[in-house]
């Protein structure tokens, strides 16, 4: 628990109470009146997220009240059961948890293949779907949207990008006598493009808007160069909280804690399309690192070649790319080392997984790189996009400069290339220094506001 952290739970659970009632004040609550804190989606950063505000602030239960929302009928096949089984029995304090709540026999029928588990039904023991080695507390786990998201203050939407759009459609119909409006924190790093009547990225927390009408104003972007297993294993780790700062800085404090440092910051759109960006080249460092059975020098080579191409896109959607450096570069390392979008690069290369499987990935949840891929490479082929090529002096579309960009679309998208043809992209005599193209973003003006729907 958060409140033992340090050995001295009473003052530790004396700060978390001041700083829920900080926030109670925030949202004006009264006496008697529970915060309502609910997440929808339950992936593993999810689950994540509101097992670690369960776990802070689930005690105080007349002042808070904290759920998640998850879709039922989602089964357990019985070799991920027997897995679970293992798990459980590998934890003592799980063990006894179980026992003590009546609930182990149900993992031992399942077990034997006399009974079917459901998702919903294991995470509210404290097991996500997509994160079974690592249990967490126990949860509210609630079907039903309407009833789950009709009062919130608070909405979690740990929904992949994919789904956000008709998920808070459904919402926004629950909302419609309501006299204030939740704030929602969206910790979705996906991105789609919308190419008419003018090129641009679309966001979740755009999305979001788009559907509920929900004012900007309350609508953040939570991300950062994290592992969820390893937050909730107390890793130290930091992210930041992006919006306006009527609520960025409350929510702020009230997230962070020992071990989970939250910064706020007021660039919402950049830093939620910087998140969806590094899982496009997360993918292909793991067809890279499968390919060359792990060779750091071909590895080396194309975080170079990657990071010059997230560098030049950097300078298309955002003036002041040079703030976004470390951040971006923060998360993409993490993402290369253990993300889920490097895994399905890695197991594509490795012929363990198929294309035709899809991206969403059973024990690993929706890969978003997939659909970032397509998004990034659609919005960058946009004839109105171009900038002027350092060498030619003509106008390109910005896509032509992104060499691993365009060979992952064919991979991926069009499939006309196999996973090796990474590789080929890489090997290219005529490839572009990285150097160079980085040299080609710093020296020319390629700020072009429209691409994430705003003006100069």
């Amino acid at each position: 628990m958060v409140d033992t952290i340090d050995g001295n739970s009473h003052t530790n659970g004396s700060i978390q109470e001041e700083k829920l009632d900080d926030l109670r004040r925030q949202f004006g609550k009264a006496d008697g009146d529970p915060l309502r804190i609910v997440g929808v989606g339950a992936g593993a950063w999810g689950s994540v997220f509101i097992a670690m505000l369960q776990e802070s602030y689930g005690h105080l239960r007349e002042k808070v009240q904290i759920r998640i929302w998850r879709r039922h009928g989602r089964t357990v096949d019985k070799e991920t059961a027997e897995h679970l089984f293992e798990v459980i029995n590998s934890r003592e304090d799980v063990l006894r948890r179980l026992i003590r709540r009546c609930a182990y026999l149900k993992y031992v029928e399942a077990r034997l293949g006399d009974r079917t588990l459901y998702a919903d039904e294991i995470l509210k023991d404290g097991f996500c779907l997509n994160m079974i080695d690592t249990p967490l507390c126990p949860l509210k786990v609630v079907n039903n949207l309407q009833e789950a998201v009709w009062d919130a203050d608070i909405v979690v939407n740990g929904l992949p990008s994919t789904d956000t759009r008709q998920v808070f459609d459904e919402m926004r119909r629950y909302w419609k006598e309501r006299l204030t409006m939740p704030v929602i924190i969206s910790l979705s790093k996906g991105v789609e493009a919308e190419l008419d009547p003018q090129p641009r990225i679309i966001t979740p927390t755009q999305m979001i808007n788009s559907a509920t009408g929900v004012p900007s104003e309350n609508i953040l972007y939570l991300g950062g160069p994290n592992i969820a297993s390893e937050i909730y294993n107390r890793e130290y780790a930091n992210a930041r909280i992006c919006g306006a700062e009527k609520w960025r800085k409350p929510l702020a404090k009230f997230l962070r804690q020992p071990h989970f440092i939250v910064w706020d910051n007021g660039d919402l759109v950049t830093h939620e399309v910087m998140g969806g960006l590094k899982n496009v080249y997360a993918i292909g460092a793991g067809m890279v690192a499968a390919l060359t059975k792990e060779s750091a020098t071909s590895k080396a080579v194309y975080f170079a070649h990657c990071t010059s191409e997230m560098i030049f896109i950097t300078h298309l959607l955002t003036e002041e790319p040079e703030k976004l450096a470390g951040p971006l570069l923060a998360d993409t390392y993490v993402t290369l080392l253990k993300g889920r979008n490097a895994w399905y690069g890695q197991k594509l290369a490795e012929g363990k997984l198929s294309l035709e499987m899809g991206d969403s990935i059973k024990g690993k949840g929706m890969i978003q790189g997939v659909s970032a891929v397509k998004a990034f490479y659609e919005l960058l082929s946009q004839s109105s996009s171009s900038v002027l090529h350092r060498e030619d002096e003509k106008p390109v579309a910005p896509v032509k400069l992104c060499p691993i960009l365009k060979m992952l679309y064919g991979i991926l998208i069009t499939r006309e290339f196999s996973a090796e043809a990474i590789l080929q992209a890489l090997r290219d005599e005529t490839i572009t220094d990285p150097r160079d193209r980085i040299k080609i973003a710093q020296t020319h003006v390629f700020y072009k506001p429209s691409l994430l729907g705003q003006q100069l």
